[in-house]
């Protein structure tokens, strides 16, 4: 038998016996067209769970519902939708992180000239003591925020769409890790020097 005809074969002893988990591994290697459409009929009909390591992008968009992703580091990322829906995420995920790091040296070129003054042993004024006490709820809220616009973008069908609406969600996303940024760095600030009074 030939490589086409033998992965026909084991196609056909697959789908005649019950199953609740199917994995495969580059399953369209060697199919003709035919055989492609037939298998991709049978497993979006299939009611099991399917993990599938596949190059083949279009097969993918037309068979999974959701996408592991090897971020590197030992991470694996779960993302719904097809590997269009990942790739289309990853790269506004990926432009909102580049308007970020534009951003991010006007504050580290900033801060620094402060750094100085608050090694002075000096009590925190009311007014920051209170904005201390303030900030960890609204690090809850900004990442309550967060998380919800991320799942948001998670959706298959965020994707879909028009450009404008896309733009508006990222751009939103984009300001907020930059607010967490910087409202982080002043906790961090005020935790420093509420310790050097201490101390």
């Amino acid at each position: 038998l030939s490589g086409g005809e033998r992965n026909r074969l084991l196609l056909a002893r697959l789908f005649t016996k019950p199953a609740n988990l199917i994995i495969m591994d580059e399953p369209t290697n060697d199919l003709d067209l035919e055989t492609l459409e037939l298998l991709e009929e049978k497993l979006v009909d299939y009611e099991g769970t399917l993990l599938v390591v596949s190059h083949d992008r279009a097969f993918l968009d037309n068979v999974v519902t959701s996408v592991l992703v090897f971020e590197g580091e030992g991470v694996i990322n779960d993302y719904v939708g097809g590997y269009s829906d990942w790739l289309a995420y990853s790269q506004a995920k990926a432009q909102q992180l580049s308007q970020v790091k534009k951003s991010a040296p006007v504050q580290v070129a900033v801060k620094p000239a402060d750094k100085p003054a608050n090694n002075k042993k000096k009590k925190l004024s009311y007014k920051e003591q209170l904005e201390l006490q303030q900030l960890p709820a609204l690090i809850e809220q900004l990442e309550a925020e967060h998380a919800s616009i991320t799942e948001q973008m998670g959706k298959p069908d965020f994707y879909r769409k028009d450009a404008a609406a896309i733009a508006t969600v990222t751009d939103k996303l984009a300001a907020l890790d930059e607010k967490l940024q910087q409202t982080y760095k002043r906790w961090d600030e005020l935790e420093a020097a509420a310790d050097q009074s201490i101390a």
